[in-house]
């Protein structure tokens, strides 16, 4: 009698632990970490409490540390199985990703000014521009799970 569960329905994560992709496990860290940082940003343009600037620094470095991990397990998937890569959503959602990662780490860089220079206004334009794309990529990313079975095991 074989194992139902051990079969997978679409392309495999390469980069799992236990049989669960490692990517999907670490992508709301990020996530939440720069929509932070976003309401943050403003947050402080509107009171120039320098509480607000500070939160937006470490939720940026946070997300950016968290994004990298993010990253490598998905680049691993990607480059890992080229099924992945064959998959429609595949190649728009690793670029979005990248950009709205490397947005990230300028933004961060761009936070170890002082308050006021870093966020208004540049530190609030990348902020919001991330997290503009983060829904996309999402999207996205649903897609090759839910629709093309990217990692899915049953």
């Amino acid at each position: 009698m074989s194992d139902v569960s051990s079969r997978a329905i679409g392309p495999a994560s390469t980069a799992e632990v236990a049989g669960h992709p490692i990517h999907p496990m670490l992508v709301p860290i990020p996530i939440a970490c720069f929509v932070g940082a976003s309401l943050t940003d403003i947050a402080y343009v509107v009171t120039a409490e320098i509480m607000w600037a500070n939160f937006s620094a470490w939720l940026l470095v946070v997300g950016v540390v968290f994004g990298v991990l993010a990253a490598i397990a998905g680049l691993t998937d990607f480059l890992g199985n080229r099924l992945v890569r064959s998959q429609t959503p595949a190649w728009p959602h690793l670029i979005g990703n990248a950009i709205a990662l490397i947005l990230a780490i300028f933004n961060a860089l761009i936070h170890t000014r002082d308050a006021w220079t870093s966020v208004w206004p540049v530190g609030l334009i990348l902020s919001v521009l991330t997290v503009l794309i983060l829904p996309v990529t999402g999207w996205l990313g649903r897609a090759l799970v839910y629709r093309h079975g990217v990692g899915v095991a049953r």
